[in-house]
């Protein structure tokens, strides 16, 4: 056998769990994708290196589909946080809330936050969370690189533009270059959501929401309390979705204000979709 032959071999070996798990993945429905990581057997199971609160890698089998998830069981509550800059009051880091953030990412059209799910784990309440595959870098990755807006800088910045619309709306205050991951088809994904849903009703960096995708903003405007406290039961409380609804009414105000200074073409987008892998 040729060289290059050897060599293309060795690729396709490589390659191929990986293609196969992505093709898997993509096969199945999300109700099917719920079931297994509800009730898939943990197989293989690890602590992870990132993250404050030490998330559980685990590797999960049906006896037919194997695919990694991540546990996590925090579930804090401090009247009085101590961190310097990052101090605050009425603190919460709870599993909890990764199965809000997918909840409402489904109510809202945002596709790219993973879902999770929970489960009881080692006796405790946790949030079963899809690993991502065919992650090409965290931000931390993608800041580093010349070109940081990849090879469609508009798309890049648009999933930007949604991503300070979404933290604005759940008030994420934990959002670092670790829970932002990129995908080969230059996605980005937002995870780790445990320190999210305060208790703050107005916006924290309003001058950074510069545009908003249309389809996001609509169904952002189409919420009713009613709708998110069914969707929510038994994970988020009255006390956490109103003043979710109330940052949704600031964003929706916001965008109108911007809408009426500078029209809709210039705050409103569609995001488009993903490349398609090279074959």
């Amino acid at each position: 056998m040729s060289a290059s032959r050897l060599v293309l071999l060795a690729l396709v070996l490589v390659l191929a769990p990986r293609l196969a798990t992505s093709q898997q993945t993509a096969a199945l429905t999300p109700e099917q994708m719920a079931v297994f990581l509800a009730k898939a057997e943990i197989v293989k199971e690890k602590t992870t290196s990132s993250g404050v609160t030490r998330p559980i890698r685990a590797t999960l089998s049906d006896g037919v589909f194997t695919h990694d998830a991540q546990f996590q069981t925090v579930d804090q509550a401090k009247s009085v946080f101590t961190a310097g800059k990052a101090s605050e009051v009425d603190f919460k880091d709870s599993y909890r809330f990764n199965i809000a953030g997918y909840r409402l990412a489904q109510m809202v059209g945002l596709q790219t936050v993973p879902m999770s799910i929970e489960r009881r784990y080692k006796n405790k309440d946790a949030a079963v969370t899809w690993w991502i595959d065919d992650v090409m870098f965290e931000e931390g990755g993608r800041q580093k690189l010349q070109d940081k807006l990849g090879p469609d800088p508009e798309r890049t910045q648009k999933q930007i533009y949604i991503m300070r619309v979404w933290d604005e709306l759940i008030q994420n205050k934990d959002r670092n270059a670790g829970n932002i991951v990129w995908t080969k088809d230059w996605t980005m994904w937002l995870i780790d959501h445990t320190r999210a849903f305060r208790s703050g009703g107005s916006l924290l960096k309003p001058a950074e929401l510069l545009r908003v995708e249309r389809t996001m903003f609509d169904k952002m405007k189409q919420l009713t309390e009613a709708e998110v406290s069914k969707t929510m039961k038994g994970i988020l409380t009255a006390g956490e979705i109103r003043p979710l609804l109330k940052r949704r009414d600031a964003i929706v105000a916001h965008f109108e204000k911007l809408i009426a200074e500078r029209g809709e073409v210039a705050v409103f987008f569609t995001l488009s979709p993903a490349p398609a892998p090279a074959r």
